[in-house]
């Protein structure tokens, strides 16, 4: 058997046949069975096993005017989406109004007129914009990840897990115009429903579906990253907060439990505040989930206590 030779190393991990033969790459050497064959017109060194290996195989399929979409889009843009990535899952990709959607297994494509499709490079791949790429997806939220979204896409905070400040900026009257370029669509009610809801400066996921609960409870909406300062010194920026009531309300993700760093931070900031007067309310997901009621409750008496 023929021992193949290397691929010469501007081709990379995956390319098209295309591409290896415009550089001299010998057709039983491109198609030699050592190399993967992922989507057709695909050749790549090892089999994609990741989101992010998926995505780079498909790439070189991808024609002018194309681009990535749909949940595809959302995770190369870091969004928080309530769906974890499957194998299964199908690489999204968007091509004119005029043009032919791919159909190739593992991949999912649609049509998106001129005024609809805003896209940009992201680690130099073309995907569609944060705003469109959440229309794409809204007939399949609900309300409360609709505004999971929209709070990540219009954060003004650097500090949001997953975005890396990568997201072009947007705020409440850009989606707003956005929506009234797009007319109607499947899941349209959903997010004008959301944009109700969204705040600027969210700083978390847990943090958007913490106050939606509280407000669905009936009880009034807090404040989001309060910055609560005593004797001219600032002492936190709380997640959630009553601050006429002096009430913290602040969500720990797991990693406040394992980081024993942060653990430590935490009980001295907590110790800080409530010498300052301030009550500390901390939840977990398991509050969000079959807690709730116990810690709504709790909340319900400490603002009757405070009022």
């Amino acid at each position: 058997m023929r021992r193949p030779k290397p691929l010469p190393p501007e081709l990379g991990d995956s390319f098209h046949i295309a591409q290896a033969d415009a550089t001299g790459v010998r057709r039983w050497r491109r198609d030699h069975r050592a190399l993967e064959r992922p989507f057709p017109g695909i050749r790549s060194t090892s089999a994609p096993e990741t989101f992010r290996a998926r995505v780079d195989c498909y790439a070189p399929r991808l024609r002018a005017q194309q681009c990535f979409t749909g949940r595809t889009a959302a995770r190369l843009w870091g969004l928080p989406l309530p769906w974890r990535w499957h194998p299964d899952e199908p690489v999204e990709v968007v091509v004119p109004s005029d043009g032919a959607p791919p159909a190739v297994e593992g991949v999912r494509g649609c049509r998106l007129g001129v005024r609809r499709r805003a896209a940009s490079l992201v680690d130099g791949l073309p995907v569609l914009d944060p705003v469109p790429t959440l229309f794409t997806l809204a007939a399949s939220l609900t309300l409360t990840e609709a505004v999971v979204l929209v709070d990540a896409i219009i954060t003004t905070s650097v500090n949001y897990p997953s975005l890396d400040g990568r997201c072009p900026p947007a705020d409440i009257e850009g989606i707003r115009a956005a929506l009234l370029r797009w007319g109607r669509f499947p899941g349209v009610a959903t997010i004008r429903t959301a944009l109700g809801f969204a705040r600027e400066g969210v700083e978390s996921p847990k943090e958007t579906e913490t106050r939606l609960m509280i407000v669905r409870a009936g009880m009034p909406e807090p404040v989001v990253q309060h910055v609560i300062r005593s004797r001219g010194r600032r002492l936190a920026r709380v997640d959630l907060a009553y601050i006429a009531e002096r009430i913290a309300i602040e969500y720990e993700g797991d990693h406040h439990r394992t980081d024993r760093a942060q653990w430590g931070e935490d009980i001295r900031r907590q110790r800080e505040l409530e010498e300052a007067g301030w009550l500390v309310i901390r939840l977990t997901q398991h509050d969000l989930g079959a807690g709730r009621a116990t810690f709504i409750a709790r909340l319900r008496r400490a603002l009757a206590s405070r009022s």
